[in-house]
């Protein structure tokens, strides 16, 4: 700290005596050596700069709770979204949602069947098999048209493994869809979570003599675990925000 000298008084008269005063200019004393003594100045804080203090921590923690609301938006977003790169997203992480079985024109022989075999994998949940389908004309007489009786007598069926080796066998059966004699029809049929192994056929054993042109398109939906109203209503969201 600083020292401040501080002069004493006359001795005699206590008088205050200029500096390196020789005599009293009041009483004429001689002043003998004088002692000093010291004051403490006051510390100057004018200039003095505050201590520096640490920097709040709630920017950071605000910029990361936004970061992380906008994973789980977006994460959200391509788990319930129809959109086409919401759809590629999810097939890009497995999670499935479409996988054709048939779409092609095909013929099936008096009193034959024709089927199709396709495989659910382990852990498969809320799945449908779905599509459509109808009986052309007769393909080897293109001059006929086939009567409407002999029209209806197509029968599809959606078959597990071991009914479709009774159904083959001649035998009745139990079966995941029948669609009963028509002449064209829509499938919409849940399948058994997990895995296994069945069998889309198109049966034409009514029909002795005329074969059927058939036109199918069917294919496996891999449904989202979401319900449905809580689908619909991220739907109207995304809409709603123009995603």
């Amino acid at each position: 700290m600083p020292i401040i000298d501080a002069s004493l008084g006359c001795s005699k008269c206590g008088a205050e005596l200029p500096p390196e005063a020789q005599f009293c200019v009041k009483c004429g004393k001689a002043v003998s050596s004088r002692p000093k003594r010291t004051v403490a100045a006051a510390p100057h804080t004018a200039d003095t700069p505050p201590p520096a203090l640490p920097k709040p921590r709630r920017n950071r923690r605000w910029v990361l709770w936004s970061l992380l609301a906008i994973l789980l938006a977006a994460t959200v977003w391509a788990m319930t979204s129809e959109s086409s790169v919401a759809q590629g997203i999810q097939e890009l992480v497995g999670w499935k949602h479409d996988q054709v079985v048939l779409d092609t024109p095909f013929t099936v022989a008096p009193r034959g069947f024709r089927y199709y075999k396709f495989a659910l994998p382990s852990g498969s949940v809320n799945v449908a098999i779905i599509g459509e389908f109808n009986v052309g004309d007769d393909p080897h007489k293109a001059d006929d048209k086939n009567t409407d009786q002999d029209r209806d007598n197509v029968e599809v069926y959606v078959l597990s493994e071991p009914a479709f080796t009774v159904w083959q066998n001649g035998y009745a059966t139990s079966s995941l869809y029948e669609s009963g004699r028509v002449a064209e029809g829509k499938l919409n049929q849940e399948l058994p979570a997990g895995a296994g192994i069945y069998y889309l056929v198109f049966s034409n054993k009514f029909s002795p003599k005329t074969g059927k042109n058939l036109h199918a398109s069917v294919l496996l939906r891999y449904k989202s675990w979401l319900p449905d109203s809580l689908r619909r209503g991220a739907d109207r969201f995304w809409n709603w925000l123009g995603l």
